[in-house]
């Protein structure tokens, strides 16, 4: 974007809230990627396809000294606006209402092993690979950000009960950060949008030493049906070839409660590279038992060029 837009845009954002705030700034930017992917034992047609977006940024600090900020996603493939959050930051901590596109501790943290593409389970693939958790959406709901002390943080999200959920929904969880290349983040919550209300954990221990970057997972979901419940585990590592490439690998598996159904074993190696705004990355994925069944084994793979702006 040229420089006399950006000036106009965020004079026109400073005018629009000096009312209610002492300083604003309206900033825009936006992306694009070109994409190509494939499975071995489907035709899919055409494998490529582009994803585009804005993303509108307002913010400001008002009177009474908390800060005040808008984000707003403009994104084609969606039809209209989609992902779109406020967000209030106090003394105590950061409050942000999500309207579309954001998560509790339990779905942010899912699967924090290191990747440079995609997770483990991550490539779209024939039939629908089972995810690593079971959380509620929390569109329409809050989210809590608050530093309790250097290297210790509480993420906590409520979702309002809505349409024919009988309850909301809630997560807490901390991840700690006070040792030189250790993150450990654990979160619980349940979720009550689904019929059979779940309950969900999730933990997450990764470390870094120099350009090697290893993790491990564990989730579980306890569901209110019966041989519903389901375990998820994953490790992986990723190397720091340069500053702008690096190369991971992945394994999950999801074990189900259900005699009916096998473990979902997943693995992938990713690769990525970056070169100012233009990042290019790629996944091949192998998943045996897809969704459980022991008849879908599949191999998939991706690339990515993505463009910033």
């Amino acid at each position: 974007m040229n420089n006399l837009k950006k000036i106009g845009l965020t004079a026109l954002g400073t005018a629009m809230v000096a009312t209610s705030a002492n300083a604003a700034a309206l900033s825009v930017s936006g992306g694009t990627s070109i994409f190509f992917g494939g499975e071995d034992n489907s035709n899919g047609g055409n494998g490529w396809s582009m994803t585009d977006q804005l993303d509108f940024n307002a913010s400001g600090e008002m009177d009474n000294g908390m800060t005040l900020s808008l984000y707003l996603q403009l994104d084609t493939s969606a039809a209209n606006w989609d992902d779109r959050k406020v967000t209030i930051g106090t003394d105590m901590g950061t409050l942000t209402f999500s309207g579309h596109g954001s998560s509790g501790p339990v779905g942010a943290w899912d699967d924090l092993t290191p990747s440079a593409n995609e997770e483990s389970w991550g490539t779209s693939i024939g039939g629908t690979v089972d995810g690593p958790t079971n959380a509620a959406s929390y569109n329409n709901g809050f989210i809590y950000d608050y530093t309790i002390s250097d290297g210790l943080a509480l993420k906590a999200a409520y979702d309002p009960s809505k349409g024919t959920d009988l309850q909301s929904s809630t997560e807490i969880g901390v991840q700690y950060t006070g040792m030189e290349g250790l993150t450990v983040s654990a979160a619980m919550g349940e979720n009550n949008e689904a019929a059979a209300q779940i309950d969900l954990t999730v933990f997450n221990l990764k470390y870094a030493m120099g350009p090697i970057t290893v993790g491990y997972q564990t989730n579980e979901s306890d569901s209110g049906a019966a041989n519903a419940d389901e375990d998820f585990s994953a490790y992986g590592i990723s190397y720091a070839v340069s500053d702008d490439v690096s190369i991971s690998y992945g394994v999950s598996s999801l074990d189900y409660e259900s005699t009916s159904l096998e473990d979902q074993d997943s693995s992938a190696v990713s690769v990525s590279f970056t070169a100012g705004g233009v990042a290019m990355s790629a996944s091949h994925q192998t998943t045996d038992n897809v969704a459980g069944s022991s008849t879908a084994d599949n191999s998939s793979y991706e690339i990515n060029f993505s463009f910033a702006f």
